[in-house]
């Protein structure tokens, strides 16, 4: 049985390899999949810690799961992050361990190259504009990725509740021909941005329907639990909707089910997935003046689909 560091995955994970290897594995049948979700509020903060298991089962190949934790209280307390993982990868044939991956690290890589992908399908071309709302350790994977695939991106303005985090997350990016600000007033930075990429751990909507221009595409990445939201109902009825996942994100994050249950959208709203698009089934953005918005649920499937990826390149290399 292997054990694949952090400091492998880094070395091994490029996004534009693991982009590609996402859109290839989603014009597959899709895997079995299921999450377990464990709380507790943390008194002090009034924070809830989270463990989640995600499993996956690509039954002949592999199998696998995460079990990932969530304390947000060590992003003011500490320098930890707030997030923490570890994945079992299983073959498929005989059930036998073959190997355990830093998860943190993958985590990382898979929901960035998963935002990338939704841009790939639903963002404009040739867009110059980038916001990152949020500062957090998934913050500088995310700029990267949509910078790397889209390709066009020129300047990159960050958004934080705390602004030094987001002024020390601009100078640790290392962009070559890309201009990064900091922004202290959250609309301004949303309605002058033409890809939005929103990583927070807030509960209720801090992103507003009404500071969308048209043509923007929306990338939310931070609600994973049926109680959170980063965008209002305006920002669910200006766009055209689609997610990574259906079983992964309809009746389980509230970004999406919150809407449906009080009637702002219809569970048919959500135009399509990641199979969907990628399979060629049903097109992504099809007008210029169109507001995107995709939701990164990055279930159990995604994290099997980038660790058979790490797996396969630790033997390329070795």
């Amino acid at each position: 049985m292997k054990f694949i560091s952090a400091d492998q995955v880094h070395s091994i994970c490029s996004f534009p390899e693991l982009v590609s290897e996402l859109e290839s594995a989603h014009r597959e049948p899709p895997t079995d999949s299921k999450d377990l979700f464990l709380t507790n509020i943390e008194p002090e903060y009034s924070l809830t810690n989270v463990l989640l298991v995600r499993a996956a089962w690509n039954h002949g190949s592999v199998l696998g799961l995460k079990a990932a934790t969530t304390f947000p209280q060590n992003t003011l307390n500490s320098n930890l992050p707030s997030v923490h993982a570890i994945y079992s990868l299983f073959d498929g044939v005989n059930g036998m361990p073959i190997a355990i991956i830093d998860g943190t690290s993958m985590t990382y890589y898979k929901t960035a190259a998963d935002s990338a992908l939704g841009s790939k399908y639903l963002a404009q071309p040739g867009i110059t504009r980038m916001a990152m709302v949020g500062a957090g350790a998934m913050a500088p994977y995310l700029i990267q990725a949509h910078c790397e695939i889209l390709g066009s991106i020129s300047h990159v303005t960050i958004w934080n509740r705390t602004q030094s985090r987001a002024q020390a997350l601009a100078q640790s990016l290392k962009l070559s021909e890309v201009q990064i600000e900091v922004s202290n007033d959250l609309e301004s930075t949303v309605r002058n941005a033409q890809i939005v990429s929103s990583a927070t751990m807030t509960k209720a909507p801090i992103i507003d329907g009404q500071w969308l221009a048209p043509g923007t595409h929306l990338d939310l990445i931070g609600a994973f639990t049926p109680e959170m939201r980063e965008v209002n109902d305006e920002a669910i009825t200006r766009s055209k909707v689609f997610v990574d996942s259906r079983k992964s994100v309809i009746g389980e994050i509230g970004e999406i089910t919150i809407p449906i249950e009080t009637g702002v959208m219809r569970e048919e709203d959500v135009i399509a997935d990641l199979y969907q698009l990628c399979s060629g089934s049903v097109r992504g953005r099809t007008s210029e003046l169109d507001i995107t918005l995709f939701k990164n649920g990055g279930g159990g499937h995604l994290d099997l689909m980038t660790a058979q990826f790490i797996f396969r390149q630790t033997w390329f290399r070795h």
